[in-house]
């Protein structure tokens, strides 16, 4: 390998780093909670074989045709000069629709403002779900901490912000080593409940899914309301690109992330299997009795990162919806050299 070349590696591979500890916060947090809400939720379905291997062929090929191939391998293509989100997208459909009716444009247009105003939601309220959960994590270990809780929130956020000024690299560098942590220990514990119960990888067969449906009818349409959680956050893959480059999010979704959410959902299913009663709680199902607390203060900490996948997002999107003319002119700091996409 040349110099250049093992420069080249070596850059991409400390930006897929930093990739993992901003993109995909949010949807590396997820088994915290999507496989629980389809066992345990409001709309819960029983614990057996059939359901589990349903719900987790509906996980694995979610996150394989949504992420993997929705945003993966097609939508990250489409940037705008190396910018991502749907505004970038709106930009490169009207560059491309010259000669259309007005009538074509306003529809295109206003379905592009309807998806960045669902994103720009999705970003006002995940960093304050997701540090407040996080933070009720407290509650597990002394009831005495409870009235710590919405001002120690309070505070994170509010830390979280200020942060932002410092630029997205530099956030990465610190939030990526805690996210690969993170995913080396879901990985792990999902392992070593996946070879206790090997089968489960039949769950693979997308026919299992087929079943699924087939058993519960509409009411499975509402389970799979719950199934989508294991892919909250994948947007930010897109909305995140100007930030890091689409090479760097690509090697840490395929070599880390999703192998180690899988391995995860599905151990989730093999410890029910065997132990049904532990799908009020299945992640921390995994967690060794020895281990628990330290797994709550983990959790906690990849919680409040996830919220900077979508504070980077909005970030990124607010700055395409000024250059278009759908937001007020506001004052944006360029926090890289390198990256023109990161800014503050």
């Amino acid at each position: 390998m040349t110099g250049g070349a093992q420069h080249s590696g070596q850059k991409t591979a400390a930006l897929a780093l930093a990739a993992m500890g901003v993109v995909y916060g949010d949807i590396g947090t997820s088994p915290l909670y999507a496989i629980k809400e389809c066992f345990h939720g409001l709309h819960a379905i029983a614990v057996n074989e059939a359901n589990i291997l349903g719900v987790l062929s509906l996980i694995f090929w979610s996150l394989v045709v949504v992420v993997s191939l929705k945003y993966v391998l097609f939508i990250m293509k489409a940037d705008n000069n190396g910018e991502g989100g749907i505004f970038a997208l709106l930009a490169l459909l009207h560059s491309r629709a010259k000669g259309t009716s007005q009538g074509r444009a306003a529809v295109l247009t206003m379905l592009g403002v309807f998806g960045a105003a669902l994103l720009f939601g999705d970003g006002i309220i995940t960093p304050a779900i997701s540090v407040l959960s996080a933070m009720e994590g407290l509650n597990v270990a002394t009831e005495a901490a409870r009235p710590l809780v919405i001002p120690l929130t309070c505070a994170i956020i509010f830390g979280l912000f200020i942060v932002q000024s410092f630029g997205t690299q530099k956030i990465g560098v610190v939030f990526g080593p805690i996210m690969l942590i993170w995913f080396f220990v879901i990985a792990a514990l999902g392992l070593k409940s996946v070879m206790q119960a090997p089968f489960v990888f039949r769950a693979i067969n997308p026919l299992y899914a087929l079943e699924f449906f087939s058993i519960h009818h509409a009411h499975g349409f509402i389970v799979l309301g719950s199934v989508v959680l294991c892919i909250t956050g994948g947007e930010a893959l897109y909305a995140d690109m100007g930030h890091f480059g689409a090479k760097p999010i690509r090697l840490s979704w395929n070599t880390i992330v999703l192998p180690a959410l899988v391995l995860n959902y599905f151990g989730q299913g093999a410890m029910l299997l065997s132990d049904p009663l532990k799908a009020s709680n299945p992640f921390y199902g995994l967690v060794p009795e020895i281990l628990l607390y330290p797994m709550v203060a983990l959790a906690a900490m990849a919680t409040v990162i996830a919220s900077q996948a979508m504070i980077s997002g909005v970030y990124s999107l607010t700055q395409q919806a000024i250059q278009l003319g759908f937001s007020p002119r506001l004052h944006i700091v360029h926090t890289s050299q390198e990256a023109k996409g990161q800014i503050y």
